[in-house]
């Protein structure tokens, strides 16, 4: 592509994961005076969310609030069975959201809890009845509810799952409550064994938002699951070629668009002995070559 790519998406960075070791507020000023980025994720910053506030109002970056951590860290699920346990799920949820407008985000995202497969279609009602109850809770507030879509077997093992279910669970979304959307990650296509154009193709008419990096998927090797190293890292899934054949499909199924753009973040993560700067870095460097070749 000759036109930039920042004039069909809100290219972001999800905080927590690019800067894992250093302080959250200087990671947020980073990420604010690096005019590369026009969106951000980010998570509760605790007591500092009013620093964290004033930052992001100077920023002029869309923001994006993720609750997925809300989730893994105290491994609450909003699909349980035990109904005392879903609430909990759901409490937390219901926070984010609260939380979320204070620090200028529009929305949440969150993810589906485990599950086990003779149960499957109670925990598919019951996380039914979590994303109801939090997009009524949104709608009131002119927000809206993303649901990621993960791995169901390797590692988060989240009901939600392949694309052909979070398909069927979108649409029933859809039928109560339009402020509902998938989030989709070229990270977690290797993990559920399906290309870019199975999933973007299944889950057209649902998608609000956009994650790319990488996983890798050989059983055995140095960082095996949803761990998402740098792109190229070795024994992986995903490099430049594989974020040509996303951003393609992109193209190809109508998702450049120049009015509203959506967010397409960066999902990277150092590991151990390597530099947060430097897997940044990297991370634009295999966007800006992906994006030439589109």
């Amino acid at each position: 592509m000759k036109e930039s790519i920042h004039q069909f998406f809100q290219v972001g960075t999800i905080l927590w994961m690019s800067w894992p070791k250093t302080d959250p507020i200087e990671a947020l000023k980073r990420v604010a005076r690096d005019d590369f980025f026009d969106a951000i994720e980010l998570k509760s910053f605790g007591e500092r969310n009013e620093e964290a506030r004033d930052i992001l109002r100077q920023s002029h970056m869309k923001v994006c609030y993720g609750a997925q951590p809300r989730l893994l860290g105290p491994k609450l699920n909003p699909n349980a069975l035990d109904e005392e346990e879903r609430l909990k799920a759901e409490r937390t949820l219901l926070e984010a959201i609260d939380e979320a407008e204070y620090l200028g985000a529009r929305g949440i995202a969150f993810l589906a809890g485990k599950w086990q497969e003779e149960t499957k279609e109670e925990a598919y009602a019951q996380l039914l009845k979590t994303t109801r109850k939090l997009c009524d809770y949104a709608a009131a507030k002119n927000m809206s509810v993303e649901l990621e879509v993960f791995d169901y077997d390797m590692d988060k093992a989240a009901l939600i799952g392949p694309a052909p279910l979070a398909a069927r669970f979108a649409a029933d979304m859809r039928t109560t409550h339009s402020n509902f959307g998938l989030l989709v990650d070229l990270s977690h296509f290797p993990t559920t064994y399906e290309t870019s154009r199975f999933v973007i193709r299944t889950l057209r008419p649902y998608i609000t938002h956009f994650h790319f990096g990488n996983a890798v998927v050989r059983k055995g090797c140095e960082g095996y699951g949803d761990l998402h190293p740098r792109l190229g890292y070795p024994n992986s899934a995903n490099d430049v070629a594989e974020l040509v054949d996303f951003l393609r499909v992109l193209k190809d199924e109508g998702f450049f668009c120049q009015d509203e753009p959506y967010v397409l973040s960066m999902e990277v993560t150092p590991r151990p002995g390597e530099d947060e700067e430097i897997i940044v870095a990297n991370t634009k460097r295999c966007l800006n070559r992906a994006w030439s070749l589109v």
